[in-house]
């Protein structure tokens, strides 16, 4: 697909303006961190101040009175909110990026979406999980999706669902856009970390979805979607690419929040524990751990920009992601996620066992980006499969979402 036209993306002022709201979130998204989790439920405080400040609109079209953000801009603000609370601005990033997936769809769906609220937030599962039977006008769909980030702040649904002909023969992937009142949230979410993302299970129960609210994932995987706006740039960006990149954002900003956590604590002067070192900052050992802590969170940002960029660059060329720089992006991801964790393995050790209290927010960072980045999407392990393979030009592959 080439596009010559291109309506330009978010200026650079009003990115970095965004940019500057998401910074000035941090304070109130770490004192509100604790009830997060508590709750099992981003504080009502955080979604209000989010959404006053446009940061639940990243990705809605500008049209529709949204800010058409580039993916480098979403992650480079999802990535800051995680510096004050990992739910939250997980809760950020899936819904934006469920935003993202509506402006795939046809204007008609988007309208129904944004055309009345232009805060509308949509939250989503790709995963099939659920059976349809062919109607007269679309589909009456009946499942379960499980992991619905986001769900308890949103009005529209995402869902994966078989596309079936009369015949019941499953003929396609596609996804449902459904508004969240035609479905039940299910209380499921009781996990170690990311508590507060309330990512709970979605229940429909022979619910129509008319033929303009579903898409075909397996054509969007290789570039085609539905939507006629076909200017607008951020909406030709390579489907699962997107996907996938998105959840690094957090990881990223995780492993910033633990070194604020332990740069502040070095500050106070503590000492270390059973050895003659009054200020644990004057120990070669910390020293040399903390640098490569920070020099191991700059190698996760480089790849996630790098990646952002990429993606961002196809799109505005109007050229849809070569096969083999999508798998690196699936690569790139899970590499995120791992260097992160070893920022922040680092980073605890300088803490010691104190890490772990209660009452010390590093364990809870440390909890939440060991949940986060156990995303199926992320898998490190599968990533280095996918992307070896396209570099070898096997053809078989491990996943369709490539």
């Amino acid at each position: 697909m080439t596009t010559t036209a291109s309506a330009p993306q978010t200026t650079a002022a009003s990115a970095a303006a965004l940019k500057e709201s998401a910074a000035a979130l941090v304070p109130l998204l770490r004192e509100n961190a604790a009830v997060t989790e508590a709750d099992r439920k981003v504080a009502e405080e955080n979604i209000a101040a989010l959404s006053e400040a446009g940061l639940f609109r990243l990705t809605v079209p500008r049209r529709l009175g949204g800010h058409e953000a580039g993916i480098r801009t979403f992650l480079e603000i999802t990535s800051e909110l995680a510096r004050g609370c990992g739910s939250t601005a997980w809760v950020a990033t899936l819904i934006n990026v469920c935003n993202w997936m509506v402006g795939l769809y046809p204007e008609r769906a988007q309208q129904e979406v944004w055309g009345e609220n232009l805060d509308a937030r949509v939250c989503g599962v790709l995963a099939p999980s659920a059976t349809s039977r062919a109607v007269e006008g679309g589909l009456v769909v009946t499942g379960r999706w499980g992991f619905a980030s986001g769900s308890l702040h949103s009005q529209w649904a995402c869902l994966g669902i078989p596309v079936v002909d009369a015949s019941g023969q499953q003929i396609d992937q596609g996804s449902a856009l459904i508004p969240m009142e035609e479905l039940t949230i299910e209380d499921t979410w009781y996990v170690a970390g990311m508590r507060g993302t309330g990512s709970n299970t979605l229940v429909a129960d022979e619910v129509f979805v008319p033929a303009h609210r579903i898409m075909s994932v397996t054509q969007g995987v290789q570039g085609t979607y539905p939507t006629e706006r076909k200017d607008e740039a951020l909406y030709r960006s390579a489907l699962v690419p997107v996907l996938a990149l998105v959840l690094a954002g957090p990881q990223v900003g995780l492993a910033q929040a633990g070194m604020d956590v332990v740069t502040a604590s070095l500050a106070k002067g503590r000492g270390i524990s059973y050895t003659f070192y009054e200020r644990a900052s004057e120990a070669p050992s910390t020293q040399i751990q903390l640098a490569e802590a920070a020099q191991l969170i700059d190698t996760a940002r480089l790849h996630l920009m790098r990646a952002a960029d990429d993606i961002d660059s196809w799109a505005a060329r109007g050229e849809y992601m070569p096969f083999e720089t999508r798998a690196r992006v699936r690569m790139d991801t899970g590499y995120v996620a791992r260097r992160s964790r070893e920022a922040l393995d680092l980073l605890l050790s300088i803490q010691g066992a104190g890490s772990f209290a209660e009452a010390n927010p590093l364990q809870r960072i440390w909890r939440d980006q060991e949940t986060g980045s156990r995303h199926a999407v992320i898998n490190p392990a599968i990533a280095g499969e996918l992307y070896g393979r396209a570099l070898l030009g096997i053809e078989e592959q491990v996943t369709p979402l490539i």
